[in-house]
């Protein structure tokens, strides 16, 4: 063992010895401040003498509760600081750090040696740093140079010198396994062993091989939107989650977890990258998908359609009378073309075509409609839009008032009356008195008029009226957005006659659905900007930073809405056009449809062609299968040429897949992925495969990634990795069509270490060139 070795041995145990020390130090406090804690929310009370008897005794009340509810509010605080330390410092027990940079600043004689992990770490003294955390500004070295010039940005300016040296280390369980002195961005010693790992239930940290392109992403702070175009297995989500950890460390005085959104392609997606951010110390941020944002906002009223609905039915309806029909009118609601004409068409609200509900109270029109609408149109026309309807509500409200006393008069009240329950009664004569002036001690004198008690009945009976009311809810949006399709015309003059082929047709089929109270997925954005357009726009300036991962799935429609939602907020943007899988993709090619959300100068690209997710021989069959796939750089890793093997019948395709994953289980693969290319074949073959020891199918709405043997639709596999992928049927007849080509892609890329493909009959034209190429090996 060399001197170098047993020195760094030595350190690790001094380090070791001080992690276990104030492990015990923290243990000791968060039982005491826990028990604090739980004994100031059990005696709350006792602290607190409530007498409301006079102002002075009221405010002492309040100002004693304010004490009680602030000491209990920093007892909780510095018990959940501690207990978060606690969890971070048992982390780092098992590797305490994992990287090394002897650093030369600039003015000085004497190199410093700066040790590199997940969370920093003190000496006993307090005084100087055993490990410094991976995000403070000096770590960026460690990624970003080989040794040679060097600097690093501080708060304070900017930092030159010489990285002298750079170390890496594999720790385990407090050992030192062994250690390299590299002149590479990462060492490819210690990514190979991460890299030749298998897939673990859950997306794990990448802190310890970040390269270069990853760590521009993570410390990227400049302008409003960052886009991500990466190729597939380049690491660009797991480059944005420890960007999170690194905003949140970096701003850790401005912005918490919960000010965070991450919006994830679906459930199975959330869950699989639910452990990373903890494992770095820091809590999970926001995470939804878009689906459940549309079903908060309009599942009240309409059956909203999701997504992978929508998509398989692009997949598998091929064949249908109405498929172009539903394609073209995708395609068109999706574009920015439609969202300015949305906006276009609210505009001509303003004159004409505003639609109302009839206002009913027990049964019967109070105001109608039309009443609304002649109203709307007549009155204060010279005012902006929202004010003319603030001017309608006050309108209603003061009709509703004549309403009052109309009713107050009729039959139905006295019977009202005789049933009112005494609790009530009395409710009704103590408001009354008190309305009257009568203080509480005189309250008993009070004579209760019956004329007043029928008024306070019938408006206790017209408050759910009054808050609709408030709430704009006399407006028929439904109507209005169904004028739009209603009336084909509308659209061709809006948009002086840019509308799509079919678009009548298109506008037959979406006035369908609305008339039995559902709305299809490309519908419910659109629905929900002119409902936001008309009542004005439900934003959230909380949120500070949202991202959105497997971008390239989300319509430039949907972007301008999320701009305008979020209007606070900085936006990071992840994906890939190969993986564009969704019918309005067609339209875009990358991400330059983005530039004008904020602007030029407020966007950054970063472009990641360097792939580590496969073997080298899987990406250079998949990077076959798109244009410009020679752009894709496949990290060095051996393995396996994928496989091609064509079959007569379905019965000796699941012969040959059940006879398959007996071989991968035997040689150790924990996770394999059957792929099929629509939900509908997934089912098909989980019944045939079902054999298989603890298969398991996934669908949409399954909350959590499993390992095992799964069967997935292609697109639910999207942004997730399997140690072993077989295709289920790579067939001419499945995957035929030159628009299934990036389904095809992303079903194949997501192979880390074996990619077998099956074929019933012909195998798909996209293979072609790797056949040809002998990137792929036949069994045929």
């Amino acid at each position: 063992m060399n001197l170098d070795f047993q020195r760094e041995q030595k350190r690790l145990n001094g380090v070791m010895d001080v992690i276990t020390d104030r492990i015990l130090q923290l243990e000791s406090e968060t039982s005491k401040l826990r028990n604090e804690v739980v004994n100031t929310r059990k005696h709350f009370w006792d602290e607190v003498k409530v007498n409301t008897d006079t102002f002075d005794d009221y405010l002492e009340t309040i100002i004693s509760l304010r004490q009680e509810a602030q000491a209990l509010s920093v007892g909780e605080s510095t018990h959940g600081h501690a207990a978060r330390r606690l969890a971070s410092l048992r982390r780092m027990q098992s590797a305490p750090y994992f990287g090394r940079i002897d650093f030369l600043e600039e003015g000085y004689s004497e190199q410093e040696q700066i040790y590199i992990g997940i969370s920093s770490l003190m000496d006993s003294s307090g005084e100087d740093f055993l490990i410094y955390d991976w995000r403070a500004p000096i770590s960026s070295v460690y990624y970003d140079y080989e040794p040679g010039p060097a600097q690093y940005m501080t708060p304070g300016g900017k930092i030159n010198g010489s990285l002298e040296k750079k170390w890496q280390y594999v720790i385990r369980d407090g050992k030192l396994q062994s250690m390299f002195d590299t002149s590479l961005t990462i060492g490819d010693d210690v990514l190979q062993q991460v890299l030749g790992k298998g897939a673990d239930k859950y997306m794990q940290s990448i802190v310890a091989t970040i390269q270069k392109e990853q760590n521009r992403i993570i410390r990227h702070d400049q302008g409003r939107l960052l886009i991500v175009h990466g190729a597939a297995g380049s690491g660009k989500t797991s480059a944005a989650l420890q960007r999170i950890a690194f905003l949140l460390y970096k701003y850790r005085d401005y912005i918490k977890a919960d000010q965070i959104i991450l919006f994830s392609p679906n459930a199975l997606f959330n869950s699989y990258v639910s452990h990373v951010l903890p494992e770095l110390g820091e809590e999970n941020m926001q995470q939804v998908t878009f689906q459940e944002y549309l079903d908060h906002r309009l599942s009240k009223d309409f059956h909203v359609e999701n997504p992978y609905d929508q998509l398989e039915y692009v997949l598998t309806a091929t064949k249908t009378s109405s498929y172009d029909t539903r394609v073209k009118g995708i395609q068109f609601k999706a574009s920015g073309k439609f969202f300015d004409a949305i906006k276009l068409y609210r505009e001509t609200l303003e004159t004409s075509g505003m639609l109302f509900k009839d206002v009913k109270f027990r049964g019967k029109i109070i105001i109608s409609a039309q009443q609304l609408s002649q109203t709307f149109y007549s009155e204060g026309i010279s005012l902006d839009f929202h004010s003319r309807l603030e001017k309608l509500k006050k309108w209603l409200m003061s009709k509703l008032k004549e309403v009052e006393k109309i009713e107050s008069l009729q039959p139905w009240v006295e019977d009202e009356i005789e049933l009112l329950s005494n609790e009530a009664y009395h409710k009704i004569h103590k408001y009354l008195a008190k309305k009257n002036g009568f203080e509480r001690e005189e309250q008993g004198n009070y004579e209760m008029d019956r004329k007043a008690l029928a008024r306070v009945i019938v408006r206790l009976k017209l408050k759910p009226l009054r808050k609709q009311i408030q709430a704009l809810q006399f407006i028929d949006i439904q109507g209005i957005y169904e004028q739009i399709f209603a009336k084909p015309l509308l659209m061709q003059q809006l948009l002086k006659g840019e509308v799509p082929e079919k678009w009548e047709d298109i506008c037959q089929s979406t006035l369908q659905m609305l008339e039995v109270g559902k709305l299809y997925y490309e519908d419910a954005t659109p629905f929900l900007l002119l409902q936001e357009l008309i009542l004005g726009f439900e934003t959230n300036r909380s949120i500070k930073h949202i991202l959105i991962d497997e971008a390239q799935d989300y319509s430039p429609f949907q972007f301008e809405f999320l701009k305008r939602l979020f209007p606070s907020a900085k936006m990071t943007v992840l994906g890939d056009f190969n993986q564009a899988i969704f019918a309005h993709a067609s339209e875009v090619v990358d991400f330059r449809v983005l530039n004008h959300l904020y602007g030029e100068k407020e966007t950054e690209v970063i472009n990641m062609t360097r792939s580590y997710r496969s073997t080298k021989p899987i990406i250079e069959y998949t990077r076959s299968l798109i244009a410009n796939g020679e752009q894709i750089i496949p990290f060095e890793r051996a393995g396996e040429l994928p496989v091609v093997t064509q079959v007569n019948t379905h019965t000796e395709l699941h012969n040959y897949i059940m006879s398959k994953v007996s071989e991968l289980q035997s040689e150790g693969y924990g996770s394999i992925a059957i792929i099929c290319k629509s939900e509908k074949e997934s089912k098909a073959a989980f019944e045939a495969l079902h054999k298989i020891d603890g298969i398991k199918l996934i669908k949409y709405g399954s909350a959590e990634y499993e390992k095992g043997v799964v069967v997935i639709p292609s697109y639910l596999a999207k942004g997730i990795e399997f140690e072993a992928v077989i295709i289920y049927d790579a067939s001419e007849h499945i995957y035929g069509d030159e628009s299934l080509r990036r389904v095809f892609y992303t079903a194949c890329t997501r192979a880390m270490h074996e990619l077998q493909l099956y074929s019933v009959g012909k195998p798909s034209p996209f293979i072609q060139k790797a056949l040809r190429e002998r990137l792929l090996h036949s069994n045929s």
